[in-house]
């Protein structure tokens, strides 16, 4: 075997061993990475390793340009400030429909019917239809009515003072006003001609929720002054001037608006002195009812929401 073949040889040796070596290299190195837990995406950890080479560079950047870094926070600041007014504005835009499609006031009476406010009342009644005293079996004396008869037709000046809102529930869901009233009575049927009494009372209005008629039950009563015919020597007239009077009464309002009702019912009236005039003149008394109407008219401003 020449020299040349020796080296040829030599060579095709060290390429196998190269070869042998590399495929074992291969396999450790196949093994080691099998047997590592796994580790994140090489993207990522270059991103993570480059963001702080951006910031240092960056900062390098700013300190050569100090106005560059503050342009851009203001650049950031003014494209936040432009991003963001569409959220109040739509927000507003919320509040405002919900406002409009709910409203504050459920109920129109709530502005009929409220504390404080004052009407000016003018009622006319005709009661022709006499009855015994109502309250005679409590007082031990017969339930019978006297020969003579009596109409009255009283018209009544009323301010009506409401003390409080619409309260309760159910049947009984209202409120009640309190009545301060000055009558003028003619008498057309009867011993006497006239009648004059201060009368006060209250009532309680029923009020239905949205309803513009609202039913009422009132009592007033008060002091009076009658031409008595008794000590003239008219029999079962007055027996004397001053006297006492008592309402009652029912009916229905109906409010055409806050500020202008009307109602109508029926009331039932009293007159007499209490005995004082006896055992000199007896006291008979008058006892009648009948139909009355009425106006209803709001005094001042209405209700002002804006303080509720």
């Amino acid at each position: 075997m020449n020299p040349g073949q020796v080296k040829l040889l030599g060579i095709c040796r060290a390429a196998v061993l190269v070869c042998v070596c590399g495929l074992n290299l291969q396999c450790y190195a196949q093994d080691q990475q099998a047997n590592q837990p796994a580790q994140a995406p090489p993207s990522a950890t270059a991103e993570t390793e480059s963001k702080p080479l951006i910031q240092s560079v960056a900062g390098e950047r700013g300190a050569e340009h100090p106005g560059t870094s503050d342009d851009s926070s203001s650049r950031d600041k003014n494209q936040s400030k432009t991003a963001t007014p569409d959220a109040p504005e739509e927000s507003a835009t919320v509040e405002r429909s919900v406002k409009v499609q709910s409203p504050s006031r459920s109920d129109f009476n709530q502005d009929i019917y409220y504390r404080n406010k004052l009407e000016f009342a003018l009622d006319a009644g005709y009661l022709p239809i006499n009855i015994p005293f109502p309250f005679n079996v409590f007082e031990g004396d017969p339930y019978d009515l006297y020969p003579l008869r009596y109409t009255l037709v009283p018209v009544v000046v009323s301010i009506r003072w409401h003390i409080d809102n619409v309260g309760s529930r159910w049947i009984f869901r209202g409120n009640w006003d309190m009545t301060a009233s000055f009558s003028a009575t003619a008498i057309p049927r009867g011993a006497e001609t006239h009648y004059f009494s201060y009368d006060m009372g209250v009532r309680r209005n029923f009020v239905r929720r949205n309803s513009r008629i609202a039913p009422y039950t009132d009592m007033r009563l008060g002091l009076g002054i009658i031409d008595a015919k008794g000590p003239l020597g008219v029999y079962y007239a007055q027996g004397q001037n001053y006297t006492f009077t008592a309402n009652l009464g029912a009916g229905v309002r109906y409010n055409f608006n806050p500020r202008y009702g009307i109602s109508a019912g029926l009331n039932w009236m009293h007159i007499s002195n209490n005995n004082l005039s006896a055992p000199e003149y007896s006291n008979y008394g008058i006892n009648v009812y009948g139909p009355q109407f009425g106006l209803n008219v709001q005094l001042g401003h209405g209700r002002r929401h804006a303080s509720e």
